[in-house]
Formats: C-alpha cells, sequence, structure tokens
C-alpha cells in the first residue's frame, strides 16, 4: 500500500493546498512505495503564517522549557529509534545498520546538545572609559528557513531546526522531496510531545517550487541550506535581493593524503570507509586519495582488495555494508563519469558497472559497485567535480607540497584528511590546506561544539556550536551611559 505524506503545519497533518503530490521510490527496489507533497508558495505562505504567529510565543519562552520541549523530542526519537532507522533506510537507500549507528543517533545528540547548549550560553558586556557600559543582546531572528538535503535526511534536517528552535525562532523547514519520510515522521513526534502548534513547520515539495518561494519569503529574514554548489549559488542570489542572513554549506570533493610513514593496517580500513560510506554520499567522503609514491603500490592493492570485500545487497539486510544510490537520476549521474574515465583511457581497478549478484528483491533498485579509478589527470572533470557517489580516484605524490598543490587545485574546500604519523607534518599541512575541515588520522570524527562549513565553492558561513546559536541570533549592542558622580 502507497502512504501519503503529509506537510506539517500549526501542529497538525495538512495536505498541499493545490492536491499535488510526487512519487517516492525506495532506492534498494524501485518501486514507489509514499507519495510526498508537491507544495508551492501557497502552501509556504500558510506556514510562514503559523511560525510567524508562534513567534513572540516561543522567542519570549524561558530557555529552560525550549530546552524541555527539544530533550522531550529527544528522548521520543531515541525510544523510536528502530523505526526511524528502518524508514531512513527504505527511503534512501542506505544500509540499515548504518541508519541505526549513525544518522539517527546524530539526529538525537543535534537536539540534546543544543537543547543544552542554550542553558549555558552567555553575552557580552564592554565597560567604556567608566562613562558608559555596553551590553550585547543576542535575539531570535524570527522565523528561521531550513533546507537540507536528501543523503543525511534526519541528521541534517535536526542539525539546522535543533539550534534554531533552540535560539526562540520558529522554523519552517524544507526536507528533500527524493527523501522525505523521517522529516515527516518528526511531525508525528511534535503531536505526540505536544510541542507548541506553529513553532516548527515541515513543508515538503521540490527546489524550484517550494524552496524558492521559502528563500524569497519576506517574512523568512534567515535562511540556513545544505546542498549542492549549483542551487546554493542560485538561493544565495535570491536570498541577497532580500538582505537575508544566509548560511549555505555546499559540495565537497575531498583529498585524503596518505604519507608513507602510516599503518596501513589501520589506515586501509578507514580510507574504504571514508571513500565508500553511505555508497560514498556524504559531503565530506574522501573521494581524492593522494598516496606517496613509496607506499603508492602497496596501499593500492590493499585498498582496492578491501573496497571489494564491502558486503552489498539490500540495505535491510542486517549484513549489508554497501547499499543503493539514492535515484535513478543519480545512479546515472554517476555512472555517467565512469563513462568518461574510460574515454579518458583511466584504469577502472573496481567497479564500474552494477554488482553482479543482488537479491531478487533489489534486481531493479538503483545500484553501482564502489568503484576505484587511477591514472587520472588533474585537470580532469573526475578529479575537479564532485561525483557524489561510490568513485574515488587515487592518484601518486612525491613531496608535502606536491600533496597539497594537488588538494588545493580546485574550486572546492570542505574537508581533507591527513594520514601520517609526523606530528610536524600534519600540523603543516594542515594550515596549507584549502578546507574548513581537517581530520589527522581519522575521518568524520565530529564534535558538535566545533565549527563546521568549507571554502571557496563549499559555502558561506559556519554552523555548529557557538558558530550556530550565532547564526540565528541577531546581535544587539545597547549602550548605558553611567552617571561620573561621585559612590555615595
Amino acid at each position: 500500500m502507497i502512504e501519503r505524506l503529509h506537510n506539517w503545519i500549526d501542529g497538525r497533518p495538512v495536505p498541499p493546498v493545490a492536491g499535488a503530490y510526487l512519487e517516492d521510490r525506495e532506492p534498494a527496489t524501485g518501486a514507489v512505495f509514499a507519495e510526498v507533497p508537491d507544495s508551492d508558495a501557497a502552501d509556504i505562505d500558510r506556514a510562514v503564517a503559523s511560525a510567524r504567529a508562534a513567534f513572540p510565543g516561543w522567542s519570549r519562552t524561558p530557555a529552560a522549557v525550549r530546552s524541555g520541549k527539544l530533550l522531550e523530542l529527544a528522548d521520543r526519537l531515541e525510544a523510536d529509534l528502530e523505526r526511524f532507522a528502518r524508514a531512513e533506510s527504505i527511503d534512501t537507500g542506505k544500509p540499515i545498520r548504518l541508519a541505526r549507528t549513525l544518522d539517527i543517533p546524530r539526529a538525537i545528540a543535534n537536539f540534546r546538545f543544543f537543547a543544552t547548549a542554550i542553558l549555558h550560553t552567555h553575552s557580552e558586556s564592554h565597560a567604556t572609559d567608566q562613562a558608559a557600559l555596553n551590553v550585547t543582546l543576542r535575539q531570535p531572528r524570527g522565523v528561521a528557513g531550513c533546507i537540507s538535503p536528501w543523503n543525511l535526511p534526519l541528521y541534517l534536517f535536526s542539525w539546522k531546526i535543533a539550534p534554531a528552535l533552540a535560539t526562540g525562532n520558529t522554523v519552517v523547514g524544507k526536507p528533500s522531496e527524493i527523501t522525505p519520510y523521517t522529516a515527516y515522521l518528526l511531525g508525528e513526534i511534535c503531536r505526540d510531545v505536544d510541542f507548541p502548534p506553529g513553532v516548527l513547520n515541515i513543508v515538503h515539495g521540490r527546489g524550484p517550487t517550494a524552496g524558492a518561494a521559502l528563500v524569497e519569503h519576506p517574512d523568512v529574514p534567515a535562511i540556513s541550506f545544505t546542498g549542492g554548489t549549483a542551487t546554493g549559488a542560485e538561493l544565495g542570489a535570491r536570498a541577497a535581493r532580500r538582505f537575508k542572513k544566509v548560511s549555505l554549506e555546499l559540495g565537497g570533493k575531498n583529498p585524503a593524503i596518505v604519507f608513507g610513514d602510516v599503518d596501513l593496517d589501520r589506515v586501509v580500513p578507514e580510507a574504504v570507509r571514508a571513500a565508500f560510506s553511505n555508497q560514498g554520499q556524504i559531503c565530506l567522503s574522501g573521494s581524492r586519495l593522494f598516496v606517496q609514491e613509496s607506499i603508492y603500490s602497496q596501499f593500492l592493492k590493499r585498498f582496492v582488495e578491501a573496497a571489494g570485500r564491502l558486503r552489498i545487497g539490500d540495505p535491510l539486510d542486517e549484513s549489508t555494508e554497501f547499499g543503493a544510490l539514492v535515484s535513478a537520476a543519480h545512479r546515472d549521474k554517476v555512472a555517467s563519469y565512469i563513462a568518461l574515465a574510460r574515454e579518458e583511457k583511466a584504469d577502472i581497478l573496481l567497479g564500474g558497472g552494477v554488482p553482479p549478484s543482488l537479491p531478487e528483491r533489489c534486481r531493479h533498485g538503483y545500484f553501482l559497485s564502489p568503484t576505484v579509478i587511477t591514472g587520472v589527470r588533474p585537470e580532469s572533470r573526475l578529479m575537479r567535480e564532485e561525483v557524489f557517489g561510490p568513485l574515488v580516484t587515487v592518484t601518486p605524490f612525491r613531496t608535502a607540497q606536491e600533496a597539497v598543490t594537488l588538494a588545493n587545485g580546485i574550486d572546492y574546500g570542505l574537508a581533507a584528511v591527513i594520514w601520517t604519523r609526523d606530528l610536524d607534518r600534519a600540523h603543516r599541512v594542515a594550515a596549507a590546506l584549502d578546507a574548513g575541515i581537517v581530520w589527522v588520522n581519522c575521518w568524520l570524527f565530529r564534535d558538535l561544539r566545533t565549527p563546521f562549513g568549507g571554502m571557496k565553492q563549499s559555502g558561506i558561513g559556519r554552523e555548529g556550536g557557538e558558530e550556530a546559536l550565532r547564526f540565528f541570533t541577531e546581535a544587539k549592542n545597547v549602550c548605558i551611559r553611567l552617571d561620573d558622580g561621585d559612590v555615595r
């Protein structure tokens, strides 16, 4: 039976005004399992009106009360973790054990972190020559527009709405129409925990209609967006015309630099995980591997063998390590880069096609094997464009400077990984890389207190920790003149 999803507006499920719906397909099978509202400007107007009406009350609610409501939401989500993990796996094609151990726990952590962070915030004061006292107030902006991507649906949706709600804003969130299901379920939880109506509104729909209407709405002063660079550039231009506060977390084409002094037993499994987790559909994936010549052949052999051992199959199977790509269109996009590799005479050492032995249930799913390619020129599109799929290039280098030059020689600057036992070299290379996040001897080790974001075409602004709390608040300086008389 095909389930029909609804928007969540003013504390209740609401069908789209125009009555239009989109198909939601299970990537592992290609079959339609739900219908998603194809919302437009009328639905956004309704949600923004609800959020605007709720803002005065929510913004004046004591921080401890806001914190308690978000913690209730996190507790309810944790109690329903298995249901959400299964829904995320079905909707995205990712292995259920990844959804169970990464996506849903991270969403729970986001709510809890920001729920408690607002209990420990502080303001600033500046005494001016004993003549005045300047106090900085940080006040919620109003209605926050939060637009999240399809690859880590609830994880990244909560990453935005949690700090926005915690700081006293109301929210209109638009999850990806490709993977909407767990955001829809979040609305049901809001009802279960009696979340105040209008404080959180969830509108489903496509970017050019619902997303554009949200970005351009005059009553939405702040927009937080995670997605592709081209979409982010268009969104930023639209928002700039209305002088909105904007945070853009965009694409990545991330280098992983492996120096010759590493322990391959430790590095190879982590490099495989960084390249192929979530089928390579993570903006932080290590998709460009640069390996020092002294260990290049040895590393490459072991990397290909380890990637070739990944268990590909039905995402709902507990043993599956590598599932389906999110859609037929995205699978075809990734396949086009594999075709380009063949045209350019690069060497495809692993993968390059559909896995040969899929279970019967998945024979119409959107699968591609983990693919490892060598012999790619630095100027190739394979090296410069974000593929966002299970395709990694491996390139040798001689010196640290050569590795940095190769790593920095593209338009992206989101994340990077350095593998070395030399701490001095790690510091020098990390400082030289054009990346907002640099991991040394690890990958995807996240502390929610740290700033998150990229350089160059990987985005504008930072989120996470104090950065998120500042983004969703407006700084106001209050200058109080002091009496210059004697102390009495």
